[in-house]
This record gives C-alpha cells, structure tokens and sequence, in this order.
C-alpha cells in the first residue's frame, strides 16, 4: 500500500511537471528564418491595468509567417506579468515557443522588442498593492484614463530597439537563459487568453498580414486592444477597406487601402495632399483651357509606389540587420510615453 502511494505521488509530480514545461516547448517548427521584426509605434494603454504584449511572426503551414499586431491585453490575472513568445534555431529548424502569463518574466530568448522588453526581465511597469504601475520614460499610456505612473530613465534605453533580430540561436541571438528566468519558467502559469488566442486567428485569417504579401511591412502593426483601433507601423491609423488583390476577408482586421501598397506609402502620400492630382481633375483644367500648354512637374506627379524587396527567408541561420537609431518624432522609434514626467525615480530594476 504504501509503496502504491509513492507511485501515485510521483506520477503527480511528473504530470505537473510536464504541464508547466508544455506551456513552454516548442508548439511550432519552422524550416525558414522568421523574418525581422517589425518597428512600430506602440499606442497608448487604453485602460488601467492593462499589459502590453509585443507583436510577433507566427508561421502557418500553408502560408508562412504572418505578423500578429502588439496589443495592450487585460491580464488574467493580478500581478501577472507577461513573458513574450519567441522563436529558437536549434536542430536545423526553428522552434515557436509560446508566451504565457506568470508571477515573473521568464526566458523570451534574448529577443528585444521594446518597450520594456529589451531582451531580459521588463521595465515598463510593476504592480503594486494590486495596481499596475506605467513606467511613462518607457510607456505610452492614455493620461485620461491611466494614472498609476512612475519614470525611470535609467532604463529609456528599451524604448528602442537596438537589434531586429527575431530569433534565438546560432545566426541570431545567441543568450541562454539566466537562473532567475529559469526559475520563472517553473513557475504556475496560464497561457494564452481567450483575447489573445482570437488575436492571432483575426491576423492569421488576413492576408495583408502575411510576410509573403506585405513583405515585412504589414497593415496593420499594432492595436490599442483586442478587436480596439488598429495603427500601422507609422502609429497612424489602419483605414477599414478590404484589399481584393490580396484576398482579404471583410471580417478580419483592416487591409491596406488598394491605392497604397505599404504603410510606407500611405504616410508618404498623407503628409504631400497639394502633390497628388485626380485624373479628373487634371481633365477638368485642359478642357477649361485648351490653348494652354500643361507642363509635367515631379511635384504634381502621382506618386509613384516603390516596390519594396522581400524579406530574405534563409533556411540557414542568419542574423538579422542591426536596427538603427532614429531621432524622436520618426515614426520608428520604439516607446514614447507622451512626456516625461518630473519627480519619482525607478531604481532601474528589472521586473522578473
């Protein structure tokens, strides 16, 4: 009897094992490279509380890569922080390992996303009696609504990314985990919720998402919350249209306009309205003037869009280009809390 009872008791034991490291293994495999990361803006916390949760590739069999958005998400729990997911060359293939909620940032491979996820631990905000705190040197959040903040420039720095590398291993990020995160890793935790498992089908299911179709740049780069406003990696708003061509659906997140190709573009073409002249409108003068000879400017030209090089998909192991610094107010800069405020000092820690 009693040694039916120590059976039990280590079959327990190596159940709850392997369902904390499940949350944790490789849930995808990959024969490519994901391609680098993509540099957005992050929009404002929508709400008190409220976890911001990097954008990422994911891989679907049939398609590839597509990019699921940063969103701020609402934790499943109280002082539950969020551990990002990342892929892992290892064997010859690369490996999708989830993210998942828990007491303690864990291992993200090393991967740095900004905004408080420089690679290690998290910097952009710690709870506290029951309440998230925004680290604003590093957070963008909606003052209206939030106001649980602190600054802490000691640790400004992750606002940016320093290296779009979006791997773990040989040819990438080469950073194995430090004991503090392995002991996260053995922690409870909850994967995926309800919201975020939604968010990456809705992007899964819309092919302007797709690595293939934008080529790196998707429509779509980030969002304020689940099913919330969409922005592209400019921080501008994604306009609801479907694209055809590219075999959008009606019910996913918003396609790019079909008159612009890439997020580049629309910026490019919303900053010069006096340069662009419809073709009516450009029939309307010559026939009001016929005898007046109508010269070809470059500035009342259509602008002319710019295909834009695919990302280079490598089935061997190559590091992704260095990300390089942009001034504030770029559009490609990483953080931005709308101001800095005066006062409390971090202590520059890391959240674990």
């Amino acid at each position: 009897m009693k040694k039916i009872k120590i059976l039990i008791a280590i079959l327990a034991m190596l159940i709850v094992s392997a369902t904390t490291y499940a949350q944790v293994s490789v849930e995808v495999t990959a024969s490519i490279a994901p391609p680098p990361l993509v540099v957005y803006s992050q929009p404002p916390c929508p709400e008190d509380g409220y976890i911001w949760t990097p954008g990422y590739w994911a891989y679907d069999s049939v398609d590839g890569y597509y990019w699921v958005p940063g969103v701020w998400v609402a934790p499943p729990e109280p002082d539950y922080y969020w551990t990002p997911c990342y892929w892992g060359f290892n064997d010859g293939v690369y490996g999708f390992y989830p993210g998942y909620w828990g007491p303690s940032i864990g291992f993200y491979g090393g991967v740095d996303y900004g905004y408080g996820y420089g690679g290690y631990g998290y910097s952009g905000g710690r709870w506290e009696g029951g309440h998230f705190r925004y680290n604003t040197a590093v957070t963008n959040v909606n003052r209206g609504r939030v106001h649980n903040t602190y600054v802490d420039r000691s640790v400004a720095n992750t606002r940016q990314m320093r290296t779009r590398t979006s791997f773990n291993g040989p040819g990438g990020i080469t950073r194995a985990p430090r004991a503090e995160e392995r002991a996260a890793m053995n922690q409870s935790h909850t994967s995926f919720t309800h919201e975020q498992e939604s968010h990456q089908q809705t992007a899964r299911q819309n092919r302007n998402q797709l690595a293939s179709v934008n080529h790196g740049r998707p429509a779509i780069a980030s969002m304020n919350k689940v099913g919330g406003s969409r922005f592209n990696s400019q921080g501008h708003s994604a306009v609801a249209q479907s694209h055809p061509g590219a075999g959008s659906h009606p019910h996913t997140m918003n396609a790019a306009p079909q008159h612009m190709s890439t997020p580049h573009a629309q910026t490019h073409m919303q900053s010069h309205p006096q340069q662009h002249m419809t073709q009516s409108h450009a029939q309307t003068q010559m026939r009001a003037a016929p005898q007046q000879h109508i010269q070809s400017h470059p500035q009342q030209q259509h602008v002319q869009m710019q295909s834009h090089p695919q990302p280079q998909m490598h089935s061997a192991p190559q590091a992704a280009p260095h990300m390089e610094s942009h001034p504030a107010g770029g559009g490609m800069e990483h953080g931005g809390g709308g101001g800095m405020e005066h006062g409390e000092g971090g202590g520059g820690e890391h959240h674990r």
